[in-house]
């Protein structure tokens, strides 16, 4: 009796015995879609490609590229490979981190001169056309003929 009342409440919320195929169906379209989403994810994990690399970099990012590389961290219970790694500073950082640290030295501060020089010097080309045009602008005013 409580085994008919089961069934007829599971017939009322689809999950009747005629309801099985329909539920076999989706289960399968999930699992394949998972999979799909799982190979998906994991290839951009290792490709070669690069996906998801739509934006556009800065050149300033684009040039300090080299200087980042994917961490491999090893197994706790290798006593030798966790002894190496933190002596190479792997314990620092995250997965992703800088091979180089740059601090207080000539490469670092003649990287941060270039850099303000290339911005001083775009600013600078920026103003000068801004003001020839400007004054191109005011001598065709007036009448005169300029190139």
């Amino acid at each position: 009796m409580a085994r008919f009342k089961v069934q007829r409440f599971l017939k009322k919320i689809g999950l009747g015995k005629e309801d099985y195929m329909y539920w076999r169906q989706i289960g399968k379209g999930l699992l394949c879609t998972y999979a799909l989403f799982g190979v998906a994810w994991w290839w951009n994990e290792t490709s070669p490609l690069g996906w998801w690399n739509i934006q556009p970099r800065p050149k300033e990012e684009k040039e300090m590229a080299h200087l980042y590389e994917r961490r491999r961290f090893p197994y706790p219970g290798d006593k030798e490979a966790m002894d190496d790694f933190i002596a190479k500073g792997g314990a620092i950082g995250t997965t992703i981190g800088p091979k180089g640290m740059m601090g207080p030295g000539p490469d670092f501060e003649d990287y941060h001169k270039k850099i303000q020089s290339r911005k001083l010097e775009q600013e600078s080309s920026k103003l000068w056309s801004r003001m020839r045009n400007e004054v191109i602008s005011e001598l065709q005013e007036k009448g005169f003929d300029v190139e």
